[in-house]
């Protein structure tokens, strides 16, 4: 998992508030078929906004440390019930300042 400064994580939430949620987390929670999805994206385009909707019975806080994780990815923001992960990617897509 990375960790981002606070001038990264800045640029990145900026970055991120024009993007749509790529990813919707529901009733079945965090599922290898949404695993895979958001690792698709990472790899693609290094930033991902994810939705979590009301079926999903976890913590938005869990939900977020968890994809992390299993994403080896950063949290870049937690906003309501949506999550910017961030992962660079091997052609580096983001130049982070």
């Amino acid at each position: 998992m990375q960790t981002l400064t606070g001038k990264q994580v800045r640029f990145l939430r900026g970055l991120g508030h024009g993007l749509k949620p790529a990813v919707m987390i529901g009733r079945g929670d965090i599922t290898s078929r949404v695993l895979a999805a958001i690792e698709e994206h990472l790899e693609a385009k290094e930033l991902i906004k994810i939705k979590i909707q009301e079926g999903c019975s976890m913590d938005r806080k869990e939900v977020a440390a968890e994809l992390a994780v299993k994403s080896q990815a950063a949290v870049a923001q937690i906003l309501g019930k949506t999550i910017l992960l961030y992962r660079q990617s091997k052609e580096q897509i983001i130049t982070l300042p």
